[in-house]
């Protein structure tokens, strides 16, 4: 099978980790990432500019990719450089649209970055009901952790009843509200309210029979893309901590020439290497016809990636001591995003034990690099 990427597809990303090597510093990333908004709209618009999220979406639905590697390439490049933009809401919010058919003016802007989506999957306390009325729907509840939802015109809301409902509503629909807060490692979200809001019978994305399928569209997609943010957030994470080690001396030598440090450093090579691999493999099985191979393939990469992220995020605090635990050293930064990435994915149709167990995990890794905000 060969696994070489195309010329455009080589040139999109090396257009992209240009750009960002050049515009998008650590201080620049976490000024947007904890700010009010959680996220910078001028970096948004630039890499929306070059077209970053069309090459997410295939011709049919106004892009120029769509592939399971150009989504890789993509969101590699965005982790290696710790993106907080809503990459992930416009992907798994247009992908949703897209399987559907339909919307096609909302699907557009959110192709071409002037319309903003979030993806609104986890219920909070209150779950969210969707009620026949008339020949619409009432919808009621909350979905809680929205990425990116005070900045959101619309939301893509997954309603788990008999079958999955999924509707588009428009951030300003009367009932919706919106409670914003920054996360730990960096970035927006919110819990988003529904009080009665009411929506038209085409507010629903998709018909009869379809939901699931729509579902599993929008959620493929972001776990391809949550593993590849997660292999490129670990290679940074590797040229710093390999760069540390020959840089720092101690007793006269670099640090790195002590052989018990060595062999750390050597299983985290490695197993950021099985990391990769895991997610060519899915970004492989991800266009393919076989449902249960695509659907094994990005179960693999999600638990491989949490697994590796949570050692490699431990290992580099460790490897860098007291240094790799300060606000403005970058790695503390990537540390964090490494964590709370499998904590983000196992909640993608995940077990209760399972969000619980990646729960513990965050919260010993946020006691171990204890970084303080700004």
């Amino acid at each position: 099978m060969n696994f070489d990427h195309t010329d455009d597809r080589r040139m999109l990303a090396d257009t992209l980790v240009r750009a960002l090597r050049d515009g998008y510093p650590i201080d620049t990333r976490n000024a947007g990432a904890y700010s009010d908004v959680g996220y910078d709209p001028a970096v948004w618009q630039q890499l929306t500019e070059l077209g970053i999220v069309s090459a997410l979406f295939d011709e049919a639905a106004g892009g120029f990719g769509g592939s399971g590697f150009d989504i890789m390439v993509v969101f590699e490049a965005l982790g290696r450089a710790l993106v907080v933009e809503p990459f992930l809401g416009a992907l798994m919010a247009g992908r949703a649209l897209a399987a559907a058919g339909g919307h096609d003016e909302t699907l557009a802007g959110i192709v071409s970055g002037e319309t903003i989506a979030a993806f609104a999957q986890e219920d909070g306390a209150t779950p969210v009901t969707a009620t026949k009325s008339g020949d619409g729907w009432t919808l009621s509840g909350t979905k809680a952790v929205v990425a990116q939802a005070g900045a959101a015109s619309v939301f893509v809301v997954v309603i788990e009843q008999d079958e999955p409902l999924v509707f588009l509503v428009p951030a300003d629909t009367a009932g919706v509200s919106v409670r914003s807060y920054n996360v730990v490692e960096g970035g927006g979200a919110g819990d988003v309210t529904f009080d009665g809001v009411t929506l038209g019978a085409d507010a629903r994305v998709g018909g009869e029979g379809q939901g699931q399928a729509i579902v599993d569209a929008a959620v493929g997609a972001g776990l391809l893309a949550l593993s590849a943010e997660a292999v490129g957030a670990m290679e940074f994470v590797k040229e710093a901590t390999l760069g540390y080690l020959r840089d720092r001396k101690q007793f006269g030598v670099p640090i790195g020439k002590f052989q018990a440090l060595q062999h750390r450093m050597a299983t985290v090579l490695l197993e950021i290497e099985q990391a990769q691999s895991a997610v060519i493999n899915a970004a492989s099985a991800f266009d393919g016809d076989d449902a249960k191979a695509r659907a094994r393939a990005l179960a693999a990469a999600k638990y491989t990636i949490g697994r590796t992220g949570a050692l490699v995020a431990e290992e580099s605090i460790q490897l860098h001591g007291g240094i790799g635990m300060t606000w403005e050293y970058a790695v503390s930064h990537y540390a964090k995003r490494l964590v709370m990435i499998d904590h983000q994915a196992r909640r993608r149709g995940s077990s209760p034990s399972a969000v619980y167990r990646a729960g513990v995990r965050a919260r010993h890794l946020r006691s171990v690099i204890a970084c303080s905000s700004p």
